[in-house]
């Protein structure tokens, strides 16, 4: 009787525990578009940053300096890297390379489960990616000027809360 006993607490505590942890872990997705570009060369499809490009990724560091960041992802183009870069070195965090045609993927859930993540994208991938969390189609692609859409998406207790900020 007492192994019984035994066994059973340890299964009902154990399940317990599992949906405590379920339940606790918290995930947040920052997404934004990286910064303007430099389009003095229409051919040129990977083109860096202009000025005002690096003065809007110095604004991202500002406003993500008290924001705890635990991963910072950018697709594999000039504009996102250097988007990121200030924010990511900021934290202390390598910039991971995410592949924009492979969104919100059962490998990225479970490696950002629990997290606090920033993904920079592109005026299509952006909201693309806020859709493929939101499990809907709720945002339409950026217009190609703005640069200063915040999608912040946060997973808790298996449901889903978003804002749509501007940050100028």
């Amino acid at each position: 009787m007492k192994l019984f006993f035994i066994l059973t607490f340890t299964f009902l505590f154990g399940m317990n525990s599992q949906a405590q942890n379920e339940a606790t872990h918290v995930t947040t997705y920052y997404l934004i578009r990286h910064a303007e570009k430099d389009r003095s060369d229409g051919g040129n499809k990977n083109p860096n940053l202009n000025n005002d490009g690096q003065k809007r990724a110095q604004l991202w560091r500002y406003y993500f300096k008290n924001i705890k960041l635990d991963a910072v992802y950018a697709t594999n183009y000039n504009r996102t890297k250097q988007t990121a870069k200030p924010i990511a070195e900021s934290k202390e965090l390598e910039i991971q390379i995410y592949d924009a045609n492979d969104l919100f993927s059962e490998a990225f859930k479970e490696a950002t489960k629990g997290k606090s993540v920033l993904v920079v994208g592109h005026s299509n991938t952006t909201p693309a990616f806020a859709n493929a969390i939101l499990g809907k189609q709720s945002h339409d692609d950026l217009n190609d000027g703005d640069n200063s859409k915040l999608f912040v998406i946060t997973i808790s207790g298996g449901e889903v809360f978003q804002e749509l900020l501007t940050i100028e």
